[in-house]
């Protein structure tokens, strides 16, 4: 486990781009599930600069998505899959046939489920998993109180997602309440995770994240000791983390 703290937003999703690329030249052909939310939204953007500049190669890239609300339409613009189109597939050149969606659309939600894990089997597993931090410690939507040896499933969800996901939504508009996830037995399995962390308000979770007991009512809890594991945070979110607290991360100050 490796703590990054960076100074700001924008050096965060800096030093973020020069670990993603650095992971893609080595594997051009990885596959990485991409989280949504506002963290990586830098990320995202500074990848495509590399891209426009031939610095990064995203042809042969395959993208699943990691979560959706249930019975959204794909194509609507408040959908998970569309917020992933215009963030990750379009400023990325990312085509098509090289993004496994997410459907959360359909009476057969559990076959749905099924059909999802079959094909990250069939690419191996993700490579890199892209995540943030939710206000109660979700990754993805694996809200609390979370089952780490979970796959693909569908969720409820908790006051405090819907109340985070509300910003994101215009006020006349009832975000929904229910949700497919892909599990934290894959995310936690990725070959390389990226968790982004940005905000004063991640401050208390982020600490309980990495310092606190393992914990299904903390899901991000189980990331603790997991070699795989870079967590990049903003000096604020990183504010109630101390060096040597025993947690394995060890801070660095770039």
């Amino acid at each position: 486990m490796k703590l990054v703290v960076a100074r700001d937003y924008d050096h965060m999703s800096d030093l973020a781009a020069e670990l993603v690329a650095e992971e893609v030249s080595k594997r051009p052909q990885m596959s990485i599930v991409a989280a949504t939310g506002n963290s990586p939204m830098g990320l995202y953007a500074r990848l495509a600069s590399l891209r426009a500049s031939g610095r990064l190669q995203t042809t042969s890239l395959r993208i699943f998505q990691l979560d959706e609300y249930l019975d959204e339409p794909p194509r609507d613009a408040r959908s998970l899959f569309a917020w992933l189109q215009r963030s990750v597939a379009v400023p990325l050149a990312i085509q098509e046939h090289q993004i496994t969606r997410l459907e959360g659309v359909g009476r057969r939600i559990h076959e749905t489920c099924r059909r999802f894990d079959v094909m990250i089997d069939e690419a191996g597993g993700f490579d890199l998993a892209v995540l943030g931090l939710g206000p109660n410690g979700h990754l993805g939507y694996n809200e609390p109180p979370a089952d780490p040896t979970l796959r693909t499933h569908p969720v409820d969800l908790t006051d405090s997602s819907l109340r985070a996901a509300g910003s994101y939504w215009r006020d006349d508009v009832t975000v929904p309440r229910h949700a497919v996830t892909v599990g934290l037995a894959d995310l936690l399995s990725a070959r390389r995770i990226l968790l982004l962390v940005s905000g004063e308000g991640k401050a208390d979770i982020l600490a309980r994240t990495l310092k606190g007991p393992v914990t299904p009512d903390v899901p991000a809890s189980y990331l603790q000791g997991n070699p795989a594991l870079t967590v990049i945070a903003e000096r604020a979110a990183a504010s109630m983390l101390v060096e040597g607290s025993g947690s394995g991360a060890q801070p660095e100050r770039p």
